[in-house]
């Protein structure tokens, strides 16, 4: 049998730059990622790290879960499954909740139980303890590239192409966006390439490839440029949750029509970048500003304006990529999941020497206190639908058997996880008894 530990003092020792840390491997804290999918480091399971201000070990290997060197588990968030958390939770480890991705993919983060489990966060919300809201924007550079000009759109008119462009092939989300677009195609033409409301073919085979939709491929960018509006609907509403559907536009110079972000204009470049769906009163209101806007070439082109010199006004975005340490396809600065591996590496180290100093002046200092994420690191809303209102859907209405339930089903389960937590479950499988506890517990408060 390996002596516990064993495996982890096999990593080849280096050290990295700007970091004082002498300590051999095996003196090292250990970081776990339970989501071993996004380990960030090759070939082997486990890595020495050499961060800003300390080392750690780091891990794939779920062997280390009980080890007393561990001292953090990060999850990813789209993985983390209430019903498969590592229990029992031992009291001397922290969890760290990596989730850039959309809230859709787990609406259990959404929840005050949910999001408490955590204490150390990168989310795409500002608030978190490691933000990665600007993940879809590389730099200001990248808002500076060239707009098709006007002309060339206006001859793309000409040819019976549309103002407004859709394409999307995620259909069923809890944005609810297609209900939304389905009744703006009544009042303006929009061009729909993707899955969802389809009504108009690619030129070609190699612009219908779904990958070269998806990694900013030449000849489909130049394509899409030429449209004056985007469609740019995220798949779920929350503060700050942007994706390239808002910065692909703008980097092309075609303008968003947006639905996500309620914050969204805290980081637009100037004040005339983007059309806000939820400024107008019904998708009628909106299709008659864009056509106004489509037969007024000058009104449009100010939405225009932040590409030229000295166009991106907004102090915030511009300090907000001048300080984030990490960087978008940019090779001289780290990722962002390594950035964050390290942000939990040397918060973990100082909790270690906080808690020695605690220890050797026998209580006269205070042991340090945990960092427990907050309900703003995450929270998003409920879903609600595209267009109308809930009492307006029909009975069998799928966006609201499938987004509803899902939405509330994830507070009941990050309520059955904590509850696990306080009571020292050690069992996994037990989770559905508590999550029927909770179930009868509501049945009878209604």
């Amino acid at each position: 049998a390996v002596p516990p530990g064993a495996a982890f003092v096999a990593a080849a020792s280096y050290r990295g730059p700007g970091n004082n840390d002498t300590r051999v491997n095996k003196a090292l804290p250990i970081l776990l990622w339970w989501s071993g999918s996004l380990f960030p480091h090759f070939p082997g399971d486990t890595e020495r790290i050499d961060c800003p201000r300390s080392s750690c070990l780091v891990t794939r290997s779920r062997r280390a879960a009980r080890h007393r060197r561990t001292k953090a588990l990060i999850f990813y968030g789209t993985d983390f499954r209430a019903y498969e958390a590592p229990l029992p939770r031992l009291p001397h480890q922290t969890w760290a909740l990596f989730h850039e991705e959309s809230p859709m993919n787990n609406y259990v983060l959404s929840h005050l139980p949910g999001i408490q489990l955590f204490n150390y966060t990168a989310t795409f919300r500002r608030e978190s303890d490691y933000p990665l809201t600007l993940q879809w924007l590389p730099g200001p550079g990248y808002l500076r590239g060239p707009a098709v000009p006007l002309a060339e759109k206006d001859a793309w008119r000409q040819r019976g192409y549309a103002p407004v462009l859709y394409m999307q092939s995620h259909c069923d989300v809890p944005s609810d966006r297609d209900r939304y677009v389905r009744e703006l195609m009544k009042y303006i033409q929009v061009d729909s390439y993707g899955k969802c409301l389809h009504n108009r073919e690619l030129p070609s085979e190699r612009l219908r490839d779904t990958s070269t939709a998806t990694t900013e491929d030449s000849e489909f960018m130049t394509f899409i440029a030429r449209y004056k509006f985007h469609l740019a609907l995220e798949n779920a509403i929350c503060e700050d949750y942007m994706t390239e559907k808002l910065w692909r536009p703008m980097h092309l110079g075609a303008v968003p029509v947006y639905r996500g972000s309620p914050a969204v204009r805290d980081w637009m470049p100037n004040n005339l970048s983007i059309i806000l769906i939820d400024d107008f009163d019904s998708p009628w209101e909106l299709a008659k500003y864009l056509d106004f806007l489509d037969k007024n070439g000058e009104e449009y082109l100010k939405y225009l304006e932040y590409k030229n010199v000295g166009g991106i006004k907004n102090q915030f975005l511009l300090e907000s990529l001048e300080k984030r340490e990490w960087g978008v396809n940019d090779m001289t600065l780290p990722n962002y999941l390594n950035g964050f591996e390290c942000f939990i590496c040397d918060r973990e180290n100082a909790r270690i020497k906080e808690e020695q100093e605690h220890k050797k002046s026998r209580g006269k200092i205070p042991a340090p206190r945990p960092n427990i994420a907050q309900f703003k690191h995450m929270g998003c809303p409920m879903p609600t639908p595209g267009f109308g209102s809930v009492e307006d859907l029909s009975e069998g209405d799928s966006w609201k058997e499938m987004w509803l339930q899902d939405y509330w089903q994830s507070l009941d389960q990050g309520e059955a996880l904590t509850a696990m937590i306080h009571r020292n479950e050690s069992h996994q499988g037990r989770f559905w008894d508590y999550m029927h506890e909770i179930f009868l517990k509501r049945t009878k408060q209604h």
